[in-house]
């Protein structure tokens, strides 16, 4: 099928609220080896640097400036280890099961941000899709497939490209997704993430490829969409704009009206 423009999405706080699973899950695991817990505004804080879109990096970073700030006589966990924590979080008590049925752990908390019938109304419209995550490729294919009921959809995961803001797995999907090396000519292709690192990763996508358009929308996580954080979604956002970001997006679903525009 010819498409008349590409919209690639992020996973995490695009495609499901990850308050109560990731960002829960970096919490505890942050609280295991530190004995504190980050508040959403010390994460959020971290992750508007754009260099700490992987939750492990994320979580060993903030271990790291909390026992340098406090002085803490602690031991930095490895990667490794701080990993098979965080998923214990996560996944629950037997995180290395592909089968999800037996998954116990914070996964079960998500909430769904787009349905079906929204892909669907982009394929309507002869417009591409697919997705760019950091996500680990089990819990990706489960909200995707399980729980959203997408078949085989065009994915990156964890592993499969360097972790974002570097523009390999973008630009490798879109041009899987369009048959054609990225350039002149091309359709359009739009990102929508949350975070600073997803805007960045358009930012250097076009320096890698200067002749193709690119759009990057961006919309804040969920939990900033709250009436008590309308203050911190105003930062946010502005952080968002900062980093490069083309639109701010209310939700994720506004992206078919925009598409609709081009």
């Amino acid at each position: 099928m010819d498409f008349k423009a590409l919209v690639l999405f992020d996973i995490d706080g695009v495609v499901r609220d990850v308050e109560n699973s990731y960002r829960l899950a970096l919490q505890e695991t942050v609280n295991h080896f530190s004995k504190w817990r980050p508040s959403n505004q010390v994460i959020d804080s971290l992750k508007s640097e754009g260099n700490w879109n992987n939750d492990w990096d994320a979580s060993l970073e903030l271990i790291r400036r909390r026992k340098e700030l406090n002085k803490l006589k602690i031991e930095l966990p490895s990667r490794d280890n701080l990993i098979r924590e965080f998923s214990k979080f996560y996944f629950g008590s037997n995180p290395d099961n592909q089968d999800h049925t037996k998954w116990n752990g914070f996964i079960k908390n998500e909430k769904l941000l787009v349905n079906k019938e929204f892909f669907d109304k982009l394929t309507e419209q002869e417009v591409g899709w697919g997705f760019v995550s950091g996500a680990e490729l089990p819990s990706a294919k489960f909200v995707l497939e399980h729980r959203i009921g997408l078949i085989e959809p065009p994915l990156i995961a964890m592993g499969d490209a360097p972790d974002k803001p570097n523009p390999e797995g973008l630009i490798r999907l879109g041009e899987q997704l369009l048959s054609k090396p990225l350039g002149k000519g091309t359709p359009p292709i739009a990102y929508v993430g949350d975070t600073v690192a997803d805007v960045l990763t358009i930012g250097r996508a076009r320096k890698k490829c200067p002749n193709q358009r690119f759009t990057s929308f961006a919309v804040a996580p969920p939990h900033l969409h709250k009436k008590a954080n309308i203050k911190e979604r105003t930062v946010y956002e502005s952080q968002l704009k900062k980093a490069g970001a083309d639109e701010i997006l209310l939700s994720t679903n506004d992206i078919i009206k925009h598409i609709s525009n081009w």
